[in-house]
């Protein structure tokens, strides 16, 4: 019944097969039909924007995936999958009158020009804004306008335009680099090993005096400490531990693969053992590179 509705609007009709491709117009529709009451999918009239949330945060994990396999056909589909997630929050916006997909669009694209004023402002323009540090520098009257205008009593800190919702170590990141625009910040990463020894000694002595409640904030202090190491040493720690699982997944799965060709279960195998299985793994990634 939805479909035979939304064909009606002068645009093809829904149908898999259909031979010519799908434009956004029509991914507009489909979830609009999706959320129509009484005619649309039960499980999508349910949702809310917290319970899309953790999706929407799941697809762009898996988008990032995607890069990391160097898998073109597969981030096709993740880019798909994430661009769902924009078009369903933008649907329960519009639901309540709070705005489109339309508006999504407008403002991203004006956003992006007024930060770019080097690109597409004309020649003077250019030529006057190829300053170091401009994108910040917009992105703070930006921030200043938007506090110009708000009803927030409060103080704005520095740190606010860290989003809560980002990856703990990816935001702890942010953080640190934020507060370093002050000089809030060591001078290089000598002192930051030694605050992680620190760390690591703070965390030994809480797991010996037994305290759950001290053990969890010994270890997010040490997190914490690891996250601005990576900052000093210009990793992304997110990527360092998405290789580093991908390097675990390897290696034991060969493990695994040696337990099979020996016809053996992991009960019947000591740790010793496979332990020389995964020195294998590591030692063949060490001769292929």
């Amino acid at each position: 019944m939805a479909e035979e509705q939304l064909a009606g609007s002068g645009s093809a009709v829904l149908d898999a097969a259909r031979a010519e491709p799908y434009t956004i117009a029509d991914l507009i529709r489909i979830m609009a039909a999706l959320r129509a009451p009484v005619t649309g999918c039960p499980w999508d009239l349910e949702q809310d924007f917290r319970s899309i949330a953790p999706y929407t945060i799941e697809e762009a994990y898996e988008v990032a995936d995607a890069i990391e396999r160097s898998d073109m056909a597969d981030l096709r589909e993740e880019l798909g999958d994430l661009l769902l997630q924009v078009v369903y929050h933008a649907r329960m916006a519009e639901e309540q009158g709070s705005f489109a997909f339309a508006d999504v669009v407008d403002s991203i694209c004006r956003k992006m020009v007024r930060r770019h004023p080097h690109v597409f402002g004309n020649a003077e323009t250019r030529k006057a804004t190829q300053l170091k540090g401009l994108w910040d520098r917009v992105k703070a009257e930006e921030a200043a306008a938007k506090s110009s205008g708000g009803a927030s009593a409060r103080a704005e800190s520095l740190l606010d335009a860290v989003p809560v919702g980002l990856p703990a170590l990816s935001r702890a990141v942010k953080l640190q680099a934020r507060a370093a625009k002050i000089g809030f910040d060591w001078p290089n990463v000598t002192p930051v090993l030694d605050k992680l020894k620190e760390e690591i000694a703070e965390l030994e002595a809480a797991m010996r005096d037994g305290l759950p409640v001290d053990v969890a904030e010994e270890f997010g202090d040490m997190l914490f400490v690891v996250a601005n190491l990576a900052r000093h040493l210009k990793l992304d720690p997110e990527a360092a531990l998405r290789a580093a699982n991908a390097k675990f997944y390897r290696r034991f799965r060969h493990v695994e693969q040696r337990l099979a060709e020996d016809g053996r279960s992991h009960e019947q195998v000591e740790l010793a053992e496979m332990d020389v299985w995964w020195d294998e793994a590591k030692a063949a990634e060490k001769a292929d590179r």
